[in-house]
């Protein structure tokens, strides 16, 4: 049985291209394995807080040594990690804010990459010395953009602060590489033209095909 995690970060409703893209994914998933868990983390509407001085003192404190307040204040923290270490797949619909990925999923990643518990921390490895704790997930990013050109060769690839972003942090999410990548974008939303609704119609025979392929791999 395959538990996917479904993290939406649009600040939008029903307007939100991103929340179709990925409901899109679980509605073309279950018609496949109607058996198999997905766990809904909305971000979008529900953020997480961002870290605080108090946070971080209190997550590099060893667990026998924090206080009921301490251990209190990671109790979200402990709660979206357990969601991410049951993921076989993680689900990602985010749209692109300003040329990068919306606060609200920010604070998800600085909630979920924590010492000890999504990466271990070992100056003996020298340069490297942090080294990521899970493992062995695939990861599905769902993007829309007002402009286009982000990917890779693209006009606008150096302003694509979204998906490597997301790519570089996804090491610590338990993706071990490239090969566990899928990224399926919606472009030129401002413009609102033909070529905005053939970009809808690609990413969403788009997710249905990667659906299918993935499928047939777990």
């Amino acid at each position: 049985m395959t538990t996917i995690l479904k993290i939406d970060a649009s600040a939008r409703g029903e307007r939100s291209l991103t929340r179709r893209l990925s409901s899109h994914f679980v509605r073309n998933w279950l018609k496949h394995c109607p058996e198999d868990v997905v766990v809904e983390r909305d971000v979008g509407r529900d953020a997480p807080p961002p870290v605080t001085e108090e946070w971080i003192a209190c997550a590099f404190t060893p667990p026998s040594d924090r206080s009921e307040e301490q251990a209190k204040m990671l109790t979200l923290s402990d709660i979206l990690i357990a969601e991410l270490a049951t993921a076989d797949i993680i689900l990602l619909g985010t749209p692109m804010y300003n040329y990068g990925m919306p606060s609200s999923l920010k604070a998800w990643f600085d909630q979920v990459i924590r010492i000890n518990k999504t990466f271990s921390f070992d100056l003996g490895r020298g340069d490297f010395p942090l080294e990521p704790i899970l493992s062995d997930k695939t990861l599905v990013i769902l993007t829309s953009s007002g402009e286009f050109g982000f990917d890779t060769g693209g006009v606008r690839e150096h302003m694509n602060h979204l998906v490597p972003h997301i790519k570089t942090c996804s090491f610590y999410l338990g993706v071990n590489g490239d090969e566990y990548i899928h990224h399926i974008g919606i472009e030129y939303q401002e413009f609102g033209d033909d070529r905005h609704r053939r970009s809808i119609d690609e990413a969403q025979n788009g997710v249905a095909t990667l659906v299918e392929k993935l499928v047939t791999a777990m």
